[in-house]
């Protein structure tokens, strides 16, 4: 065989290779939506299997599948049970108060002199009192709004019971499968990755536990001050401090910032006051005392890999990507040191043979 010949096949083989790479990343594209389901319906089974283990122990494992399923659907009900009815009610209230309140706005601008002057050159207070009067029609047009949204929202529901009907698959016979493909593996490597298996597994199960508890905590300990203050829509307003609470580092902070604007429309100065210097608090709490109790079994990862991971998931991903960056990046790690201790034993066994 000529050396032509012989370059003429690594150019081909290379060119092949190149191709073969641009059309799986441009498949990956395409299937990206599904593909991420799959991702998220992953890490659904892997967080709920200690639970469904936990029952398992009592009970038939299908029955401890069902009832793990059943309260983890349970969440979201009871979170919109929580914040709906007070914001519909709470429109409803500011769609008949807010002629009174324009009253009101009308009653102080007439008794300064300054105000007096601004609203006869400008008329802003006649405005607000046109459109409060508007207000009423006006919630009605946005119901009609709401039923277009509804499109997105039914297309929210069905991606969302795919992924859990996928989860419930994976969480009923994940784990018989991964097994089956590492039984082809030779004795010490398929070792390895039971053993690698069951740690990220672990991981991410106590990663998930604990964010929840931490999440609840802090809706718990929000929903107590607010109701002290007298601050409204407590219940939606503490959902959402927990829900934020389980985006890594920013979540906390954006939370509190939104409740604070709220207690500008209760009584400010002191409401916000008081909020504002129990967010600071608890947060430096909950970073030095609650997170490190729950989560210190749950993963070892470096600081600043925590950091660039959660920045990579938001960037891709959005706040799912958030999400599962910490459990996703604690993942990694493990299967780098299994696959590090591999080759060093190989190493050392070499080392060893005459």
């Amino acid at each position: 065989m000529t050396r032509v010949d012989v370059t003429s096949r690594v150019i081909l083989r290379v060119v092949l290779i190149v191709v073969g790479v641009v059309l799986a990343l441009y498949l990956v594209y395409l299937l990206r939506k599904p593909l991420t389901w799959i991702v998220i319906a992953a890490f659904i089974a892997v967080a709920i299997s200690g639970p469904i283990n936990w029952l398992s122990k009592r009970m038939r494992r299908g029955l401890a599948v069902l009832i793990a399923y059943l309260c983890l659907f349970a969440v979201p009900v009871g979170l919109g049970a929580i914040i709906v009815p007070p914001v519909v009610n709470g429109a409803n209230d500011l769609a008949e108060k807010a002629p009174d309140y324009a009253a009101q706005a009308r009653d102080f601008v007439n008794k300064n002199k300054t105000l007096r002057k601004l609203e006869k050159d400008y008329g802003f207070i006649s405005q607000l009192e046109d459109q409060a009067k508007k207000l009423p029609s006006k919630l009605g047009g946005a119901a009609g709004t709401l039923k277009d949204v509804g499109i997105g929202i039914v297309n929210s529901i069905f991606a969302g019971v795919t992924i859990l009907i996928l989860s419930v698959f994976m969480a009923a016979n994940g784990r018989r499968w991964v097994s089956r493909v590492i039984a082809f593996q030779p004795a010490e490597r398929a070792e390895r990755l039971e053993r690698a298996a069951d740690r990220i597994a672990s991981a991410v199960g106590n990663y998930v536990g604990g964010a929840v508890a931490q999440a609840t905590i802090a809706g718990v300990t929000a929903f107590i001050v607010m109701t002290i203050l007298g601050i409204p829509f407590a219940g939606p307003l503490a959902v959402l401090v927990g829900l934020a609470d389980l985006i890594p580092l920013v979540g906390a902070t954006i939370a509190a910032v939104l409740v604070a604007i709220v207690t500008l429309f209760a009584d400010f100065p002191i409401d916000t006051i008081i909020w504002v210097i129990w967010a600071v608090v608890y947060q430096q709490v909950e970073n030095a005392v609650i997170q490190p109790q729950i989560q210190r079994r749950a993963l070892d990862i470096n600081p600043f890999i925590v950091l660039v991971s959660v920045l990579f998931g938001a960037t891709l991903f959005g706040i799912i990507g958030a999400l599962l960056a910490i459990p996703l990046a604690a993942s990694v790690q493990i299967a780098v040191l299994e696959w590090w201790a591999l080759r060093q034993s190989g190493r050392a066994e070499l080392a060893i043979d005459p």
